[in-house]
């Protein structure tokens, strides 16, 4: 069932969702820039992007787009890789943060549902059961190795600096090439292999 269908179904679920559903996004964010702060870069810390102040973080198609299909975004956290003390490293920690942060929110929802075995028709078990599977997919969508998304930053983590830069002359067009990837339906292949590897590691960590 989709978010839109749980508008209709229980919009009190839906709009208890929200919240949950908009800080994925900007725990993601901020666990960028934390990492990057930890590893020498304050760019974050100085613009003041180091909070959990939604107005700083909220991308408003990237929010349109996480309730109409399930997957969105915040604004980029920005981060200046010059500055970071092992810049091969820092593109990996960096950008394996923000989906780090996904899996770990999503392991936590499951977990609350399973300590509490919450009934699957209550909406508290609703509200925990969609947030846990759009972390999930939050995740599994930015390990697609393209860019903007973080799968292409960790990949150039582990390529030669040839690689690295023909990966970064692709930014500019990535998000076209994302969209279009979708909309034809190329990418759906790899976002559910991506999925069935993170509920596979959260299932074996759920007691």
């Amino acid at each position: 069932m989709g978010l839109l269908q749980l508008l209709f179904r229980d919009p009190l679920a839906f709009f208890l969702l929200a919240i949950p559903l908009l800080y994925s996004i900007i725990i993601h964010e901020l666990a960028h820039g934390w990492v990057a702060y930890k590893m020498g870069d304050s760019t974050a810390k100085w613009l003041g992007r180091l909070s959990l102040n939604p107005i700083r973080h909220l991308d408003p198609i990237g929010t349109a787009a996480l309730f109409l299909v399930g997957f969105g975004w915040a604004k980029p956290v920005p981060v200046n890789f010059a500055n970071l003390r092992d810049q091969r490293k820092g593109l990996i920690f960096v950008s394996a943060a923000g989906i780090t942060a996904n899996i770990i929110l999503a392991f936590l929802f499951f977990l609350l549902i399973e300590l509490f075995s919450l009934n699957r028709f209550s909406t508290i078990y609703t509200i925990l059961n969609y947030t846990g599977n759009i972390n999930i997919m939050l995740a599994a969508f930015n390990l697609i190795p393209i860019p903007p998304l973080d799968g292409s930053k960790i990949l150039m983590g582990f390529s030669s600096t040839r690689f690295q830069y023909t990966l970064q002359r692709l930014e500019p067009y990535g998000m076209f090439i994302i969209l279009a990837l979708l909309w034809m339906g190329a990418l759906n292949p790899l976002i559910n292999f991506f999925r069935l590897i993170i509920s596979g590691i959260i299932r074996l960590l759920l007691p």
